[in-house]
């Protein structure tokens, strides 16, 4: 904290700075992402480039994220000589449904000079960009292959939950049709200056290409994740009804009810990956006879 308050560092909340100021739990983040010297590592919160530097010592190269100008200029200043690091002063987020084209256009020319490079996302990351920024890199062409984050406990529960809890959603659906999930630890508000209000966690998310290879239409179906959990107290009927309302009549929605086994009280929370990704097909097929730029979710 001293070294903050030297060069003039004063935490900002808007854009959720939380410094995690414990060093055993720095080295056990980065070294549960099990870096590789053909690794290219995305970093996105760069602040003062402590994580930044560890991780420049153990993989390819590291491409790192900061919108604070004051840190983007401390944390190149500090890592000043390091040839395999590129530091960008912009949002992570275009958007909360798209990410930044600067960064992943510096990524994909990344990996292109790395004969054999895996993409990694090591990163403490504010709370409130965690959720858009690992849901949209999974619709990306360059999913990474592992994602190594700290974040909010609450949100490493709704990831790493299980079908029929309270924590099982549009997220848990979503990361775990694609990936691999394991909480590593849970990191009391002391470890990080300030101290935010809630617990936190360090969660590593692994990709799993044969899961991902078992979704037809990616799109389609993260959008089908997100309406069915839309209203969480709806039964699955009204969902559905409601996600198609445009696209599918009432008698196809029953009838792909019956098909599958539902009655009028089973309710998205209770549905397993499985029984969901089949449902979803089932829905992607019956509007197979619109043109393609109608087959919506709403």
């Amino acid at each position: 904290m001293k070294k903050f308050e030297t060069v003039g560092i004063r935490p900002r909340a808007k854009l959720g700075q939380n410094f995690l100021i414990d060093l055993n739990l720095l080295r056990l983040l980065y070294e549960s992402a099990n870096l590789e010297k053909n690794d290219i590592v995305l970093e996105v919160g760069t602040g003062t480039g402590s994580l930044t530097a560890e991780l420049a010592d153990r993989a390819a190269f590291v491409i790192t994220v900061e919108l604070d100008s004051v840190l983007h200029e401390l944390a190149k200043q500090e890592l000043y000589g390091r040839t395999n690091i590129r530091f960008l002063q912009t949002d992570i987020l275009k958007n909360k449904n798209k990410l930044s084209d600067e960064v992943l256009t510096a990524v994909r020319e990344r990996l292109a000079l790395v004969p054999g490079g895996r993409f990694k996302l090591v990163a403490n990351l504010p709370y409130s960009i965690a959720t858009p920024l690992m849901s949209n890199l999974l619709l990306t062409d360059i999913p990474p292959h592992s994602m190594t984050v700290t974040i909010q406990k609450e949100l490493a529960d709704r990831v790493t939950a299980e079908p029929g809890t309270k924590d099982w959603g549009a997220l848990s659906l979503w990361m775990q049709s694609q990936c691999k999930t394991e909480l590593v630890r849970v990191m009391p508000p002391s470890v990080f200056w300030p101290r935010p209000k809630v617990h936190s966690a360090i969660l590593r998310i692994t990709y799993d290409e044969k899961r991902r290879n078992k979704i037809p239409d990616l799109k389609f179906f993260h959008e089908f994740c997100r309406a069915m959990f839309f209203h969480r107290r709806k039964f699955l009927r009204s969902e559905l009804c409601s996600a198609f309302k445009q696209t599918l009549s009432k008698e196809t929605i029953d009838r792909v009810m019956f098909e599958m086994n539902f009655d009028d009280k089973t309710r998205a929370e209770t549905l397993d990956l499985k029984t969901m990704l089949k449902l979803c097909e089932r829905c992607r097929k019956e509007l197979a006879y619109l043109p393609e730029k109608e087959r919506k979710i709403l």
